[in-house]
Order: structure tokens, then sequence, then C-alpha cells
């Protein structure tokens, strides 16, 4: 497979991360950023090298702003757990909160999560531009990416490269208005080249704004399970198996930490994702975990950050 010379790895909100193509393509090293700082309860672990013997690790949350549950449960992730990155749905109606969150936890590494879908059923956000081609009739993102050149099928069955590009700008550009230490960007839901004139556009905007989408040589650090049906304690009995066998290198791992809300339950999406409170619960616990911290610890495994890997790049 030839590799791209940018690419963003793609969201796990339909499970992708959970098939052989995506984790192919994440085995080849194509991964999107992340930054560190090291909470004072965080899990202890050796200073980033990159020494050929070190195992680093690279955690991250994604969805913050997408509601009160996922921010809360990210900075709890990275106060008392293992998360080193965090990605912003802009245009998500928990914006605000999160940008006062991330101005109170500088030290969290924080991504651009580029967004042209809304998936929930009980949950809607729309674009902060006017976009006609990116949403359904009542003013929405699509909950799907669709299929491109299908109308209505979802955000690329008819959608207008300008009008695309116009939009992540804008939810760009509010980003670095609110928020001091944005490092990179990443997408929600779609794959960088879903269509043919979208690459092109976001190595543009990564050019323009300095903010990377990945650094290479990043490998994903495997599966939680059958997602998802895995328990709390099948995703930590997984992820503990993981970290017990990874050899040297960089490894990287995102999910979405949340908790078993009210709110978060009435977020659903019935027909592909019924338990998401519980399942995204189980996340924070994983995330969360002294177990999983112990490991890390006892195994000298060092957390880092986008930042860590984009200030490498760079020598």
């Amino acid at each position: 497979m030839v590799r791209p010379s940018f690419f963003s790895t793609p969201s796990i909100h339909f499970g992708i991360l959970r098939h052989g193509w995506c984790r192919s393509l994440l085995a080849a090293g194509l991964i999107a950023a992340c930054t560190s700082s090291m909470p004072v309860q965080a899990a202890a672990a050796a200073p980033a090298t990159d020494s050929p013997d070190a195992i680093r690790l690279l955690v991250r949350a994604d969805d913050m702003g997408s509601c009160h549950s996922a921010n809360a449960a990210i900075v709890d992730c990275y106060r008392n757990g293992i998360v080193r990155s965090a990605e912003v749905i802009v245009p998500g109606p928990w914006f605000r909160e999160a940008i006062t969150l991330l101005d109170e936890n500088p030290g969290l590494d924080v991504g651009v999560h580029l967004t042209l879908t809304s998936e929930w059923d009980g949950l809607k956000w729309g674009p902060l531009t006017s976009a006609p081609s990116l949403v359904d009739a009542d003013g929405y993102f699509y909950p799907n990416v669709g299929e491109p050149g299908k109308a209505g099928s979802g955000c690329f069955g008819d959608a207008r490269p300008d009008e695309i590009e116009r939009e992540l700008r804008a939810q760009i550009e509010l980003a670095r208005r609110h928020i001091k230490h944005l490092t990179h960007l990443s997408t929600h839901m779609f794959h960088p080249q879903a269509t043919p004139e979208l690459q092109p556009i976001l190595q543009k905007l990564s050019n323009e704004y300095g903010l990377p989408f990945k650094p290479d040589g990043v490998r994903w650090l495997g599966d939680l399970g059958e997602w998802p049906k895995t328990t709390a304690a099948q995703k930590e009995d997984a992820m503990a198996a993981h970290l017990e066998n990874a050899t040297p290198g960089t490894w990287f791992f995102l999910e979405h930490p949340g908790d078993n809300s009210p709110e978060m339950q009435a977020m659903h999406a019935l027909h592909w994702y019924p338990n998401v409170a519980a399942d995204r619960d189980g996340v924070t616990h994983l995330f969360t975990s002294p177990r999983i911290r112990e490991i890390i610890a006892r195994r000298h495994i060092q957390l880092i950050s986008y930042a860590d890997l984009i200030g490498e790049a760079k020598k």
C-alpha cells in the first residue's frame, strides 16, 4: 500500500477501528497527532525519550465539546488517568464548557476534531457557516458520511468542496480564538480521502494554520474486543494484555470517555449504538484504572502526546 503524505486516524464512532482494513492502515503508521504534560495524579512514567528501547504510548480521547458528560470524563481521564490528548468538536453544543476546562488544564494537548457529521439520535449540531450541501432538511449535519455523489445519503453525498473548506476553516478559526494550546488536527468519523477533493483541502488547512495531522512511525496498540459489546472489565483485561505485550516503539490508542449519566443515555443511536452511556463509562474506567496505571509504571511505558511527536518530527 502506498502511504499518502497526509493522513488522520479515522474515528471509531462506527467501530471502524475494529475492522481489519483500518487496523492495517494504523499499522502502516497512518495516525493523527497529540501533546502532553504529566498531571500530578497521572500514572508514573519515565520522561519521553527517543531511545530505541523505549516503549511509548500516546492515548487520545475524542469528542470533547459534544456533551457535558464527555467533557467531564475527558478531564478526569487526563487528571487521574492516562489520556494525553483531547480532540474537540468545535460546533458541538458543549464547546463553550470545553474551552473553560481546557483553559484550566493547559497541559492537556488539544486537537481540532474537524466535524461534518452529527451522529446521535437525541443530540444534534450543525455547521458554523452557511453550508446547504452539508446539512439535512432540518439544518443539522447528516448522521453519517454517506456515499459520495449520492445526494441525501450523508455528509459527502452532495457536498460542495467550497462549503467543506469554508466550514472546516471556521472551526479551526474559532478553536484558535479560544484555545491557547492547539497542536494538531484530526477528523470526526470521516476518512481524509473520502472524496477526491477532500485531501487537498485538509492539506491546505493543515499547512496554512501550522497544525499537522499525523506523525509517522506510530502503531495501533490493539482493539478491546467486539465493539460495542465489551464490558468495562473486558476492556481493562484487553488493554492490560496489550500493555504487557507491547514491544519497544511508539504506540497509539484512542477512545471516547463518557459516563453512564441520564445525559449520555439520552444521546444514543439506537440502530447502531444503543448502549453508548455504559460503553463510554467503561472507557473512563479503563483510562483511570489503577491496574492499567500500575502496568504502565512497572514497564516504564512513557506516556507521550502529539506535541512530543510533532516536536521530534521537526528535528
